[in-house]
């Protein structure tokens, strides 16, 4: 019993372990947005998928003793692909920088591709082992059932989960925990190749049968397709929820490990307690729970963005596993003979794998806004109505005020997102959705000829803005007002105040297009360079489309795709450093923003590109949720930069209050007048370390109270 409970258990641990590792460590490499973790969850439902299927038709195919052979090969076959990977990378399973995409087409096929070589097999090798050594531990310990072990997996993935965020991230840089994970993965493949050689030297009596045991007895009825069918749909209607639970509190705070485990981690918890005993799942409880789960589910998406963030990640995480321990207490309650042990579990990857693949690939393709977590509630509201109708005591005379809740929540549920776009306006054309959000252009002050303007929305916030009359066209309006820490940025460089006018020229970087704002500023003879990761943001700009900034601009513009970081160290690399006069940062206003464009080795990357001494660094930290003036004051700090913080008011009609942090190797340049004059001494800081490729830490800048 030992040997299979401490590989099955280790072996769980490694599976969960390694997927927020992988996952941070390649999150830079395409934009840090919210759908490199649903891509990468994908691709291990799909892993596990092939593990289970691996282990349905090893038990189902091969004698016991051929069973040891090939798995103990497959074993060490992926030992020697962890070796392999260290000579080549230097450390297993993270790859080197040649293996950054150098575009921003197919990113969800690149990682996919990228997480294959980077940790395919032993991946694959650890999702056998549940149903693997379970069905071993069947065949061996006659009369006892192996579900209890199935709990102690889930134990160990939920120990994962847990640790990482907490014990392994902020302590071990991420090429420690690679070679950390791989020396573990070798220990744990060679106690399963134990356990593979304590099942051949038993030589049980030919053609031997799970199903001879007590626990198994051998007229248990075959599981009909309708079985069949729900063993799939609810593990997919519960792996549907966790990820789009996942996705929306990404995209609202932000993409970081804590938040993609916190769910996973209940949905976990949910299979722990309904496999461990189904005394922990109470039908009637738990369907009182969701009745009163979806009402507020359904109150919380009518309130929107008016909602506290923190208040709706409470409600997101305990709606999700309400809702988990429904479908996973059914799906218990449904489960088969140890005789049909794998087909069971098969079922259940099938189920996980198909909620991955609408998440990650079908819904992207098939819907223009996000939906998949109204379907995902919708189908608990299903689950829950089935239930009430199919098991009807003893609590009969609830069945019907609870089936008409369930089915009123499910309505107001679709019906929020139309509502809460019941003012807006959406102009035809303008809306898409791909791997990096959904965009729309939406009109307002229809009619008002001083007022009307076109606004870009990316998921929940505003992007910018453009007064439609020509008069007004031009206006540097929204965060980057002329009051603005850019828009002083800008207007108060050295180059810009020359008394020469041939040396007034300027070369401005822009991180993040948006609307292409920023390119009202552009004289002639300046030089402006948007990088922009989005391939659908420039056809916003496109002539006869929506936004006219680029087409007006007097200099000259340039849009570098991909994702800035990876553009800019590559220009370093091929020394075409961008020589800039002023690099605006303006990535950071999302809810959900990319850390890895605010870290102490990005920006020695931005300075890298400063053409002197008085370039100013403008960071746009303008953030409803996140406070991240100390996260820029501390690499300042860290880099012996001065800092000037810009709080700009905003200009009725023109522009939002907006944050700047304007940062320079040269003090004296945000000592001039007008920076100094509208430079704001930071106050309550928050104590924060500096953040790096390796630390940062969300927690201690959320806004608690918004």
């Amino acid at each position: 019993m030992l040997r299979y409970a401490a590989s099955i258990f280790l072996g769980a641990f490694l599976l969960f372990q390694v997927q927020p590792l992988i996952a941070r460590y390649i999150l830079p490499w395409f934009g840090g947005t919210p759908a490199v973790w649903t891509t990468c969850m994908l691709f291990f439902q799909l892993l596990l998928l092939l593990g289970y299927l691996y282990a349905h038709l090893v038990i189902s195919r091969l004698k016991p003793r051929a069973q040891a052979i090939v798995h103990s090969l497959v074993l060490v076959a992926s030992i020697a692909t962890i070796v392999l990977m260290a000579v080549a990378w230097g450390t297993p399973i993270v790859p080197t920088a040649a293996w950054k995409p150098q575009t921003s087409d197919l990113p969800v096929l690149r990682i996919l591709m990228l997480l294959g070589v980077a940790v395919g097999l032993p991946y694959l090798v650890l999702s056998t082992t549940s149903p693997l050594l379970q069905a071993w531990f069947s065949r061996t310990q006659a009369g006892a059932s192996p579900y209890r072990l199935y709990t102690l997996s889930n134990a160990g993935s939920l120990l994962a989960l847990l640790t990482y965020p907490v014990l392994v991230e902020p302590h071990l840089a991420l090429r420690a925990q690679a070679g950390m994970w791989s020396w573990a993965f070798v220990a744990y493949a060679l106690m399963a190749i134990y356990c593979a050689a304590v099942l051949w030297r038993l030589n049980p009596s030919p053609d031997p049968k799970p199903e001879e045991s007590e626990a198994s007895p051998a007229d248990a009825a075959p599981p009909t397709t309708w079985l069949k069918v729900l063993w799939i749909a609810l593990p997919a209607g519960a792996s549907t929820l966790l990820l789009a639970t996942t996705n929306q509190l990404s995209q609202d705070i932000a993409v970081v490990p804590f938040l993609w485990i916190l769910p996973l981690g209940l949905y976990l918890l949910s299979f722990i307690l309904c496999f461990d005993n189904e005394k922990w799942y109470s039908r009637r409880a738990y369907m009182i729970a969701m009745t009163v789960a979806l009402p507020v589910m359904a109150y919380v998406m009518l309130k929107g963005i008016e909602f506290p963030i923190v208040a709706q990640a409470g409600v997101y995480a305990a709606v999700l596993f309400i809702c988990c321990m429904v479908c996973h207490g059914e799906l218990v309650a449904l489960k088969p003979s140890p005789k049909y042990l794998t087909s069971f579990y098969l079922a259940i990857s099938i189920g996980g794998a198909l909620g991955g693949l609408f998440v990650g690939i079908v819904a992207p393709l098939i819907f223009n806004s996000y939906w998949e977590l109204q379907i995902a509630l919708v189908f608990c509201a299903a689950v829950g109505i089935g239930v009430l109708l199919y098991h009807k005591q003893p609590w009969a005379p609830l069945s019907k005020p609870l089936g008409a809740v369930f089915g009123l929540a499910a309505v107001v549920i679709l019906a929020a997102p139309v509502y809460n776009d019941r003012d807006t306006t959406v102009l035809p054309g303008s809306r898409s959705r791909n791997f990096y959000g959904i965009l729309q252009v939406e009109e307002f002050s229809k009619g008002d000829a001083a007022k009307a303007r076109y606004v870009l929305r990316h998921g929940r916030i505003w992007h910018g803005w453009q007064f439609l009359n020509p008069a007004r066209r031009r206006l540097a309006t929204s965060y980057y007002g002329t009051n603005s820490g850019v828009g002083l940025a800008i207007a108060c460089h050295p180059r810009r105040l020359s008394p020469n006018p041939a040396d007034r020229s300027l070369r401005i970087g822009i991180v993040g297009l948006g609307t292409g704002t920023l390119a009202t500023y552009g004289r002639p003879g300046d030089y402006l360079r948007f990088y922009e990761i989005n391939p659908a943001v420039p056809k916003l700009s496109d002539p006869g489309a929506f936004f006219t900034y680029l087409g007006d601009c007097r200099g000259k513009v340039d849009i570098a795709m991909g994702d800035a970081r990876i553009s800019l160290e590559r220009e370093l690399a091929q020394h075409d450093p961008q020589r800039f006069d002023v690099l605006a940062l303006d990535a950071f206003s999302s809810d959900s923003i990319p850390i890895h464009l605010l870290t102490l080795e990005c920006m020695k990357i931005y300075l890298a590109h400063m053409r002197d001494s008085d370039g100013i660094i403008a960071v746009h930290i303008s953030n409803r949720c996140l406070d991240l003036r100390p996260v820029v004051y501390k690499l300042a700090e860290a880099l012996n930069l001065s800092a000037a913080l810009i709080s700009a008011p905003g200009v009725t009609d023109v522009s939002y209050h907006s944050d700047w942090v304007l940062l320079s190797r040269d003090p004296a340049e945000l000592a001039y007048p007008d920076i100094a004059a509208a430079t704001t001494k930071p106050t309550d800081l928050p104590k924060v370390g500096v953040w790096t490729d390796d630390y940062h830490n969300l927690f201690q800048i959320i806004k608690w109270r918004q």
